[in-house]
C-alpha cells in the first residue's frame, strides 16, 4: 500500500488507502459509515432493513452529535456504522468529528458512504488520519487502527501529508526530554532536511558566541548538551522567501527562577514551537509549494548549574539590544530573539514563528486556540478564514505598543519579562523588537491536549499549522505584505 500513513513508530498501520489497492476479499469486507444529522437520518432510514432500524432505535440513535452505533445485518454481522453529526447549527466541529471514529472503531476496512452536505470530504479524511494516533514508542502493545478506504486519490497525497506532519509534531512533543534533548532535536531537523534535500547549517556551543547568538548560548549553557541553532534552506531561490522559526527548549526547569512541581511536569513540551515549525516545513517541502524556505530552530535546555544565567544579568543580543533578565523562566523569547534577527538578514517576504511561550496565552484563550500576532493587516483576514475553514482556529491578539513600557529597564534596552498583565502581548512585543519592520507572524501555541476529543488525542498536538499551510498554498506570500 504505497499511500499508507506512517509515523515514527506510533502509527504503523495504513489508516487511509485507495480502493484500487485492495484485493477483492478486502473490498468485500468494507463497512460503510453514515455520518448523519438528525434530519438526514429520517431520510436515510429507507436504505436500511427492519433489523437494522430496530437495532438503531433500541440504541436511541437519532443523529445527535457523537452518537455511534454499529448496525448488524440479519446474520449478526456488522452491516454499517451510524455516526451522529448533530444539527448543523450546533456543529462547531464539522468534519473534524470524524476523528472520533478512527480512534475507537475496531480494525477493518471502512468507507464513508454519507456525510452531511456542508462537510468537505477532504477534511473528513484528514480528521480520520488525525484521530488514528497513539504515542506508543514505550509500550509493548500497540493499537491496530481501522482503515478508511478512499475512492478518489486525487487529493489523498495531501491528506496523508497533513496527517503525517501532525504525527511528526506530536511525536516530537510527546517524546520525553531524556530522549529529546538538544542533540536529538537537532537530529530530527537533520533527518527532515535530508529527506527533502535541504541545505543544513548548525551552530553549536561556544560557536554561538563566535557567530553572535549570545542569547541562545546564555539560555542553554548550563545544560549537559550544548545549545545550538539548526537551520536548513530548501526550494528555488527565485521563489518568495519564507522564514519559519521555532522555539526548541527541550526541557524548561525555569532556570534559577525554578518552576514548582506542577509547572515542571509537562516541560518536555517546551520544544513544541520547534515541532510546529518542522511540521510546517515538512508540509511546504512535501507538497512542493513554490517557496524558498528557511527553517531556523533555536535549541537549548533551560537547566540549572553553576553556569546558569541569573536574574539581574544583562545579556547582549544579535540585534545589538541589551536585555536585563527579570526572570530566567522567560527564556523562550531570548532564544527566539537571536533566531528571528538571523531570519531577517536574508530579507524574507515573511517570518512565521511558533513558540510555547506564555501561560498567559492559555489563561486568555485556553489550550485549543493559539493567540496569533501579526505586524501586517492585509494577510490576517485570509489566515483567520483558513483557520475557520480547516477547523484549525487562530485568534488575533493586539501588538499594543503602549505595553512596551512594561518591558522598560533602567539599566538595559529592555527586560525579558513584563510582569503578570497581558503576558502574551508583552512577550510578542519583545519578539517584535528583533524583526523590526519585516512582515512577521507569531503563534503562541500550547502544543498539548489536556484531554482527548475527536481528531485530537490527549498529549502533544499541532495547532495553527494546517491553517497557515493552506494560506501559503493559496498564494499567501504572493500578496502585498507591505501593509
Amino acid at each position: 500500500m504505497s499511500d499508507a500513513l506512517q509515523s515514527n513508530g506510533t502509527q504503523d498501520d495504513a489508516v487511509l488507502v485507495l480502493k484500487t489497492e485492495l484485493s477483492d476479499i478486502e473490498i468485500a469486507s468494507i463497512t460503510p459509515i453514515y455520518a448523519v444529522r438528525p434530519k438526514d437520518w429520517e431520510i436515510l432510514k429507507s436504505q436500511f432493513d427492519e433489523v437494522a432500524l430496530n437495532f438503531a432505535k433500541a440504541r436511541n440513535f437519532t443523529g445527535e452529535a457523537g452518537q455511534r452505533v454499529r448496525l448488524p445485518n440479519a446474520q449478526g454481522q456488522i452491516a454499517a456504522v451510524l455516526y451522529g453529526a448533530g444539527p448543523q447549527e450546533d456543529d462547531a466541529m464539522g468534519p473534524i468529528r470524524m476523528g472520533g471514529l478512527s480512534s475507537v472503531l475496531p480494525q477493518g476496512f471502512y468507507q464513508l458512504a454519507y456525510i452531511p452536505k456542508d462537510w468537505t470530504m477532504n477534511l473528513a479524511l484528514t480528521a480520520w488520519g488525525l484521530g488514528a494516533y497513539r504515542f506508543e514508542t514505550y509500550l509493548k502493545e500497540t493499537t491496530q487502527f481501522p482503515t478508511l478506504v478512499v475512492e478518489d486519490g486525487t487529493k489523498l497525497k495531501e491528506v496523508l501529508s497533513l496527517a503525517g506532519a501532525t504525527a511528526l509534531c506530536r511525536d516530537l512533543i510527546n517524546t520525553p526530554a531524556g530522549d529529546m534533548g538538544p542533540v536529538a532535536l537537532q537530529q530530527s531537523a537533520m533527518d527532515l532536511a535530508a529527506e527533502f534535500g535541504a541545505e543544513l547549517t548548525t551552530t553549536i556551543g561556544d560557536e554561538l558566541l563566535e557567530k553572535n547568538y549570545p542569547m541562545i548560548h546564555a539560555v542553554g549553557r548550563a545544560a549537559h548538551e550544548a545549545p545550538r541553532l539548526v537551520e536548513f534552506e530548501w526550494g528555488d531561490p527565485s521563489h518568495p522567501r519564507l522564514a519559519v522559526v521555532g522555539k526548541g527548549i527541550t526541557f524548561d526547569t525555569g532556570g534559577l527562577n525554578i518552576k514548582g512541581a506542577s509547572g515542571a511536569r509537562l516541560m518536555k513540551k517546551d520544544m513544541g514551537g520547534a515541532a510546529h515549525a518542522l511540521a510546517l516545513a515538512k508540509l511546504v517541502m512535501e507538497n512542493d509549494l513554490p517557496i524558498r524556505l528557511h527553517c531556523l530552530i533555536a535549541v537549548a535546555e533551560n537547566a540549572i548549574s553553576a553556569g546558569a544565567y541569573r536574574p539581574g544579568d544583562i545579556l547582549s543580543s544579535r540585534a545589538g539590544l541589551t536585555i536585563e533578565i527579570d526572570n530566567t523562566d522567560a527564556e523562550g523569547r531570548l532564544v527566539l530573539g537571536d533566531a528571528l534577527c538571523k531570519a531577517t538578514e536574508s530579507d524574507p517576504a515573511l517570518i512565521i514563528d511558533f513558540a510555547t511561550l506564555t501561560g498567559a496565552a492559555r489563561v486568555a484563550l485556553g489550550p485549543q486556540v493559539p493567540p496569533f500576532f501579526c505586524n501586517r493587516e492585509k494577510p490576517v483576514a485570509d489566515i483567520l478564514a483558513q483557520g475557520e475553514k480547516q477547523i484549525d482556529p487562530l485568534w488575533r491578539m493586539p501588538l499594543w505598543a503602549p505595553y512596551y513600557s512594561m518591558l522598560s529597564s533602567p539599566i538595559a534596552d529592555m527586560k525579558n519579562s513584563g510582569g503578570s498583565f497581558a503576558g502574551c502581548v508583552t512577550a510578542a512585543l519583545f519578539l517584535q523588537r528583533f524583526v523590526k519592520n519585516t512582515p512577521w507572524m507569531h503563534l503562541d501555541t500550547y502544543g498539548w491536549n489536556p484531554s482527548s476529543r475527536p481528531a485530537h488525542p490527549k498529549g502533544g498536538d499541532m495547532y495553527g499549522v494546517r491553517a497557515l499551510y493552506f494560506w501559503l498554498k493559496a498564494g499567501g506570500l504572493n500578496g502585498d505584505l507591505s501593509k
